[in-house]
Order: C-alpha cells, then sequence, then structure tokens
C-alpha cells in the first residue's frame, strides 16, 4: 500500500511537472523567434524548423546549436510548425522570403518536403537534415541522425533478455523515418522468438497527450497485453499514465527511446522498463559543426549517425536522472 501510494504521488507530480513544462514550451515555440536581433548586419541568416517545439528534445538540439550560431555572431530564426506537414511548409518559404543562408530542418512528414527543399537549393540555401531523415536524402547537404534501427533492435534484444512470451503492444509514428526504424529494428530483433506475439499497433504521431487516450481505447476495448513498446519517451510517459489510470502498471511492461528526463525517473522509481539513449546536445553540436564547414566551402559527410546507448534500473543514474544526456 505504501508502495502504490508513493507512485500515486510521484505520477501526480510528473504529470504536474511536464505540463507546465510542455505549456511553456507551446507558448514560446508558437512564436516567431528570430535570436540575435543585435549581431551584425551582415551575420548570415539560419533557418530551423523542428517537427514540434512540443517535445523537449528539439530545446536541447536548437539551444546547443543556436550557442555556437550565436558565438559566431550569425543569426538564428525558430519555427514551430507544431506537427503540421502543411504548416512546416509555409514557415519554410517565408524563411526563404527572409533569405535565409542554412535551413535546419526535421521533416514531420519524410515524404512531404521535397518541392519547398528544391525551392531551398536552388536558391543556394544548404540543407541540413536532424533527427529523422526527409525521403528524398540529395536534396539535403547533410543528414544528422541517431543511429534509430540500432536503437530499436538495442530495446528488443534487452526485451528478450526480460521475458520468455510476452502479449505486445507497439506505439508507432508512421510519419517520420526515425519512427519507423526503430519500430522495425525492436521487430526485426524480437521476430525470431515465436512466443512474442504482436497484439496491436497504435499510431500516436510520438506524441504523450495522443498516446495516453489511444492506449486507453485498446484497455477498453479488452485487448490483453503485458508489454507495450514505444517509439520515443513522450509516447511512454503517455502509455505509463494510461496504464497507472487502470491499475495496471505492476504488470505492464514499458519499453522507449530518447532517455526522456521524465522516462528516466520513471525507470528509476520501477513505473518503466528500460529506454535508449539519444544524445540531443551532441546532435545540436554537430549540426552546428557542419553548418560552418558547408558556409566555409569545405566538403561534409552526405549522412552522419550518432551513437545510441541501452538505459535500464541499473545505469539510470549514469545518465543523470533529472536532466538529458
Amino acid at each position: 500500500m505504501e508502495s502504490n501510494k508513493y507512485k500515486k504521488i510521484f505520477w501526480v507530480m510528473l504529470v504536474l511537472a511536464n505540463a507546465a513544462a510542455i505549456g511553456l514550451i507551446i507558448f514560446l515555440g508558437a512564436t516567431r523567434r528570430d535570436f540575435s536581433l543585435n549581431q551584425q548586419k551582415n551575420a548570415r541568416l539560419i533557418g530551423e524548423s523542428y517537427m514540434t517545439m512540443n517535445n523537449e528534445f528539439y530545446e536541447i538540439i536548437s539551444e546547443a546549436l543556436n550557442a555556437q550560431v550565436e558565438a559566431k555572431g550569425d543569426r538564428v530564426i525558430l519555427r514551430n510548425p507544431a506537427l503540421s506537414a502543411e504548416r512546416q511548409i509555409e514557415q519554410i518559404e517565408e524563411m526563404l522570403e527572409e533569405d535565409i543562408d542554412v535551413l535546419v530542418i526535421t521533416p514531420v512528414d519524410w515524404t512531404s518536403l521535397s518541392e519547398v527543399l528544391k525551392k531551398a537549393k536552388a536558391q543556394g540555401v544548404y540543407i541540413v537534415v536532424v533527427d529523422t531523415n526527409v525521403s528524398d536524402e540529395e536534396l539535403a547537404d547533410c543528414t544528422i541522425t541517431s543511429d534509430n534501427y540500432k536503437a530499436g533492435s538495442i530495446a528488443g534484444e534487452y526485451f528478450l533478455s526480460q521475458c520468455r512470451e510476452a502479449k505486445l503492444i507497439i506505439m508507432t509514428h508512421e510519419a517520420t523515418k526515425s519512427g519507423q526504424e526503430r519500430v522495425q529494428g525492436f521487430i526485426d530483433t524480437i521476430s525470431t522468438r515465436e512466443s512474442i506475439e504482436i497484439v496491436r499497433k497504435i499510431e500516436c504521431e510520438g506524441q504523450a497527450e495522443i498516446a495516453m487516450p489511444k492506449l486507453q481505447e485498446a484497455i477498453d476495448e479488452g485487448v490483453v497485453f503485458d508489454n507495450v513498446f514505444c517509439l520515443n519517451d513522450p509516447t511512454g510517459v503517455g502509455v505509463v499514465a494510461a496504464l497507472d489510470d487502470n491499475g495496471i502498471l505492476e504488470r505492464v511492461d514499458v519499453y522507449g527511446v530518447d532517455a526522456y528526463p521524465d522516462a528516466k525517473a520513471l525507470i528509476y522509481a520501477d513505473m518503466m522498463k528500460a529506454t535508449v539513449a539519444q544524445f540531443p546536445t551532441e546532435l545540436g553540436n554537430m549540426a552546428a559543426e557542419v553548418i560552418y564547414k558547408l558556409l566555409d566551402g569545405e566538403e561534409v559527410e552526405k549522412k552522419i549517425m550518432m551513437p545510441v546507448e541501452l538505459v535500464t534500473k541499473e545505469n539510470v543514474e549514469e545518465f543523470g536522472v533529472d536532466k538529458w544526456q
């Protein structure tokens, strides 16, 4: 009883803190932000469009990148498409009208940007894709991602070490290549064991506020399951909330990808099984390094893949429970 009481208090505090953070991010991200307004007039202009700022992961990437851009005396324009592919295209068009020199892009829909990126290339804009691919990779001067297939595979290997049989739900985000690769890496790894059954795949756009009611629908329909793999940790947080609300968290194991601080806190509290760490600061720093090589006329690698690492109860404290790694 005391353990359940602790978990409930922990969860309420976590949700409140997360909601406050998300509210602040939405407020800031929805505005049209132009950093470094006081920089010199001949500064280079870097345009940034991540799929949503309702995810701290992209805030960390942007902060790491912007610190280096501003140190160079250049300027950043950040736009928030808020998971709308149409809005992202419109915002890129607007940035092209403002004569950006470089476009940093994380596509909302990896198949939707070819025409606007062709326009950017024709205008002489360098294109750096971060976190998840675009379908026409030749349009990008450089694509920088985590090893997303390996992230799914690592999670799958740990999953196999924890259970001999399972009824599994997989939470997906089909509009992103990174989401597809993580799920495929996980499925390919566990497929060798016939006693593991995938009972449902649920599209949730990688968002906690979508994952929670979607999983609730499956619970209400009577879907029988004992494990959930989530393409990212915001999804995992939403899944844990739904499970906890229904009193079934203790008999369902949840796996994710990101090593989001909230997810690490859940792992530490035995409310989530494992995640796979991405390193957003390193992604942002690498993007900045590539940008300045391009602006200086240097050659860059067409594709750069960053490492990932498994996080469990055994090593979660090494990654810092209350911060990004």
